[in-house]
């Protein structure tokens, strides 16, 4: 068999279907480079031995880029190759993601954490350039839930759902462009709040606004929730509340006392159970430990 032929039978294909604008699909040059990969890997020995030795993609690399151009230099091939051996399924490929998306991840060694960077994209549709800001962020170190080991692909296959801690990190990055040097805590508690309004609407996972300090209203007194959320995802209302300094345990009391406002006088029936989520500057395990629960979060923000 000889594979380089076949390699550059589909990239022939491949080429005239671009120029030819008759194939603009994305998981036609997905499922090309793929098929790229599995050659070369078939070409070298099998999968052990692929892992060893780049002599003939060096050679193909300079064969096929000095006649096709850019995009089939030996380092691309080495890429294709690489997205063979981690994704050995064709049909694990998300044609949500481009091969610019697939080339950013698949230096990630971690399954898991590579199935969580996919999964981002495919949940927020993030361009490559909002990808890679996320990897340079450690988004998946920041994950607030314990579960970082069964982390699979979102298909229409499986039944892969988001809970809150999927969604949130710990630290919460928050990008901002002002000293709070010489700030009031009341004006960065509020500055915090916006910042966090827009992030929450940002993340592209079901958030919608309900109420921004959203009033309440007991017994002749007036409360104010910092943010009030509805998830379409969850299909549950969110309270959210900021403290600019370490969590106290009355915190959570707080934020329970606000959940179990909306419970009672807000959430339809055919709405899932409220959730609390306490965003604070610094955490304590022990109040973690002791105080929370699946309704209950907390995490922490970061100004960067």
């Amino acid at each position: 068999m000889n594979y380089f032929k076949n390699i550059e039978e589909l990239i022939v294909e491949n080429e005239a279907s671009k120029k030819a604008n008759a194939l603009r699909d994305n998981s036609s040059t997905l499922q090309t480079y793929w098929n790229i990969g599995k050659l070369i890997v078939e070409a070298q020995g099998g999968e052990k031995r692929a892992k060893y030795g780049d002599n003939l993609i060096k050679e193909w690399g300079k064969k096929l880029s000095e006649k096709y151009g850019k995009g089939y230099d030996t380092s691309d091939l080495a890429k294709m190759r690489l997205l063979y051996l981690k994704f050995p399924i064709l049909g694990t490929l998300s044609p949500k993601l481009s091969w610019s998306h697939y080339r950013s991840v698949l230096a990630i060694k971690n399954e898991n954490e590579r199935n969580y960077y996919i999964n981002l994209v495919i949940l927020n549709n993030l361009s490559v350039r909002e990808l890679r800001r996320e990897i340079k962020n450690k988004a998946f170190d920041r994950l607030s839930y314990v579960d970082k080991e069964h982390i699979e692909i979102i298909s229409d296959t499986n039944n892969t759902s988001l809970s809150i801690k999927d969604m949130i990190k710990d630290p919460i990055i928050l990008k901002s462009d002002k000293s709070l040097d010489k700030i009031d805590e009341l004006t960065i508690h509020k500055y915090i709040i916006s910042l966090l309004e827009d992030k929450f609407l940002e993340l592209g996972t079901g958030f919608a606004l309900i109420g921004h300090e959203y009033k309440i209203h007991m017994d002749n007194k007036t409360y104010k929730i910092d943010l009030l959320f509805f998830n379409v995802k969850l299909n549950a209302y969110v309270v959210v509340e900021v403290k600019t300094r370490k969590i106290k345990h009355t915190d959570i009391g707080q934020l329970k006392f606000y959940v179990n406002y909306v419970e009672d006088n807000i959430k339809d029936i055919n709405h899932n159970k409220t959730i609390g989520l306490l965003i604070v500057k610094e955490n304590d395990k022990y109040i973690i430990k002791y105080t929370t629960s699946n309704d209950i979060l907390v995490t922490t923000y970061a100004l960067n």
